[in-house]
């Protein structure tokens, strides 16, 4: 196989599962990994990866790399929705609590699924807090006497609709959800959950530390990335819920930080 053969199939590979490895790709190609290292230095000359630790993700997926809530929506949709879904088997409508749901597109696929939501009893209502003002206004729109809404306040970021700063972080520190259902933009077993932005990783960790059970919603293209700002070391989390295994070294260090892993 010529190199320029190689280079299309790593492409069209990377754009389909989000990640390679060198020693993957050696051994899928039969060639050495000197071959691969110089097929991959040379796909990031052309701009159409970035290098990393024993391979290479797309070239805009680096630790700065963000993208506008609207643009997200479409991406990775079934996924997304699978992974809504078994989010919301755990607010069942035995559920009696509160629940605290970040700004994102995957969680604002379950806040969808949440504007239906009705107890078993007659007149019981589930606490809704957010700092999405997307999210807020469309459960505010749903009109459902069932959902008891609180939209935390603060300055609102334009590119993700979440409100972020001092006065989320304050109101944050002033309640004890039960429930906080958690976004992320990378998931690492060495840096734990990421998102690119200082001020949302701040928001997130402000939710991390205020709820009693915290579950991440990623999906399968979020793991073994890192964005720039960790949130919170994979042991201050209780549950990840993703659309596929984790690679064998992450499930490893989820597993040893007692992280339950739930596959939609």
């Amino acid at each position: 196989m010529y190199a320029t053969e190689r280079h299309q199939q790593i492409a069209d590979t990377l754009e389909l599962v989000g990640r390679v490895s060198v020693a993957g790709l050696a051994r899928d190609f039969g060639v050495t990994t000197e071959t691969i290292r110089r097929d991959l230095d040379a796909l990031e000359e052309a701009g159409r990866l970035r290098r990393v630790h024993g391979g290479a993700v797309p070239a805009e997926q680096s630790a700065l790399a963000e993208t506008s809530l609207v643009e997200r929506l479409g991406r990775n949709a079934e996924q997304k929705d699978a992974i809504a879904r078994a989010a919301l088997h755990l607010v069942p409508p035995t559920f009696r609590g509160s629940v605290l749901i970040d700004s994102g597109s995957t969680t604002g696929r379950l806040a969808e699924l949440i504007e239906n939501w009705s107890p078993d009893v007659p007149g019981a209502t589930l606490d809704i807090s957010t700092n999405s003002v997307p999210l807020a206004a469309r459960l505010h729109a749903a009109a459902n006497p069932h959902l008891q809404l609180r939209s935390l306040g603060g300055a609102v970021r334009g590119i993700t609709g979440a409100a972020v700063g001092p006065t989320t972080i304050a109101q944050l520190s002033d309640i004890r959800p039960d429930l906080a259902f958690v976004g992320a933009n990378g998931v690492s077993s060495a840096f734990g959950f990421s998102t690119p932005d200082e001020t949302e990783a701040a928001a997130k960790a402000a939710m991390v530390h205020a709820a009693r059970r915290v579950v991440v919603l990623a999906d399968s293209t979020k793991l073994d990335a890192e964005s720039l700002v960790r949130f919170a070391c994979l042991d201050e989390v209780d549950t990840l819920i993703t659309d596929a295994a984790p690679p064998p070294e992450l499930a490893e260090a989820l597993a040893d930080a007692d992280v339950q892993v739930v596959l939609a």
